[in-house]
């Protein structure tokens, strides 16, 4: 376990890594002992700064909940992050990649909370009762750690590697549409890149958000009615280049686009 004091360095630095867009050693190279605990209080400082300069927590996302994704960054277990209103991209505006250092894309389903979840005791009925619709999503994550070379703490204190998020216009409601079984297909300039299914996250992508609900209350968090819930890919994660134009396709949810400058 890490200092205090070490913490504060550390968040500070993954700050201006993201300003400055200069990447970092892997934190989990440099600090044998940094944990889990370590990973989330970094995130958290911050998160907390940021929200103090003025920004507004609107959601939260999972990450790493697919085996997919466990396997391309090499972990076994989900992390999440915060979701900022300031993040928030747009389907038509689109992105100027030089804002981000390896910025890559993931399909999500959506879920708009409607009610407060419970903390600890959060289960899968508590979420699909409090989820008042689903929504197509795009995750653009990026990573502050040089050429994605990272263990479970870096994206963790990393803010889950989270750097921005669109969701399109159309809304379903959960007694409309089966969690389980929504088809997603991600193309870029056309071309099919990436095929998945919402089961992929977990079996249940309301698993993840019931696990979230929980993970967050440990450290005095709560999931809020209007907050917006990414519960992870149903697809890998795609590389975003300059000019690429993204659609995610869902199988009766409808499409989100994501284009980068």
């Amino acid at each position: 376990m890490l200092s205090d004091a070490v913490r504060k360095e550390l968040a500070e630095e993954l700050a201006v890594a993201e300003r400055d867009r200069v990447p970092l050693d892997p934190l989990v190279a440099r600090y044998a002992d940094i944990d889990v605990v370590d990973a989330y209080e970094i995130q958290l400082i911050n998160i907390r700064q940021r929200v103090g300069g003025g920004a507004r927590v609107i959601g939260h996302k999972v990450g790493l909940s697919s085996k997919a994704m466990q396997q391309m960054m090499g972990v076994d277990e989900p992390d999440y992050g915060h979701l900022l209103a300031e993040m928030e991209v747009f389907e038509d505006i689109p992105v100027d990649t030089s804002k981000y250092l390896y910025p890559r894309v993931e399909v999500e389903v959506g879920f708009v909370l409607g009610a407060d979840l419970p903390g600890e005791d959060c289960t899968e009925a508590d979420v699909l009762a409090a989820t008042v619709a689903y929504a197509p999503a795009i995750e653009l994550i990026d990573t502050r750690i040089k050429e994605w070379k990272i263990g479970l703490c870096d994206t963790i204190a990393d803010n889950a590697s989270s750097a921005g998020w669109v969701l399109g216009p159309q809304r379903v409601a959960p007694d409309q549409l089966d969690i389980k079984k929504i088809d997603a297909v991600l193309t870029r300039n056309g071309e099919v890149v990436a095929e998945g299914r919402s089961d992929a996250v977990l079996g249940d992508p309301t698993i993840a958000v019931a696990w979230l609900a929980r993970k967050v209350a440990s450290f005095g968090v709560r999931l809020k009615k209007g907050d917006i819930v990414l519960p992870g890919s149903c697809t890998r994660a795609i590389d975003a280049r300059p000019g690429d134009d993204f659609t995610a396709e869902f199988a009766g949810l409808g499409s989100v686009r994501l284009r980068f400058s």
